[in-house]
């Protein structure tokens, strides 16, 4: 897995060992990428459930001004650190350990790039975005990518501009909050 893009391309990032995390592949990402390559610059960015921290850090290989990466994980927080001062790009992030929930709430802060790759269950990512509308992260002209399972994908409801693309057994839903 590498930075694909951008001032770290070719950056190739360090991974979880186990199932415990499932990284986004490199043909979903790519395809992700392009579909949003003209609104990445200036992005403030949110990776929540980030894993190994590619796509916050990919995004901030392609311009977007800064990123708040989230995991649970303290494993994967701590692997997503290395990948951003691995790629020079740690200056621009914030790098955290917590719940989705608890920092949803905690913060003040507002994204226009947001990134969702939670766990596989159906009406989860439902859920998280329930959330992310209800705690008032998500700032005017956002753009919401959505990763799932075939059978997980979100309500198509949530904004007023969706899109929805398959890669095999993934869904990826691309949200808008104004087109």
């Amino acid at each position: 897995m590498r930075i694909n893009t951008g001032s770290a391309k070719g950056t190739r990032l360090e991974t979880l060992e186990g199932n415990d995390t499932r990284p986004t592949s490199e043909k979903v990402k790519e395809a992700v990428f392009s579909a949003i390559q003209f609104n990445i610059g200036g992005r403030h960015v949110l990776d929540l459930f980030c894993g190994c921290g590619q796509l916050g850090l990919e995004a901030l290989s392609r311009g977007a001004e800064r990123a708040v990466l989230v995991d649970s994980s303290r494993a994967a927080v701590e692997i997503t650190k290395r990948n951003a001062q691995r790629t020079h790009l740690f200056s621009q992030c914030v790098v955290l350990a917590s719940d989705y929930k608890a920092y949803l709430k905690a913060t003040k802060d507002k994204f226009n790039l947001i990134f969702l790759d939670p766990p596989y269950e159906d009406g989860k990512m439902d859920k998280v975005l329930d959330d992310l509308k209800e705690n008032d992260v998500i700032a005017d002209n956002a753009i919401i990518i959505c990763e799932t399972s075939e059978t997980g994908a979100p309500r198509d409801d949530h904004f007023p501009y969706a899109k929805t693309y398959k890669y095999g057994k993934i869904m990826v839903t691309i949200f808008k909050t104004e087109e």
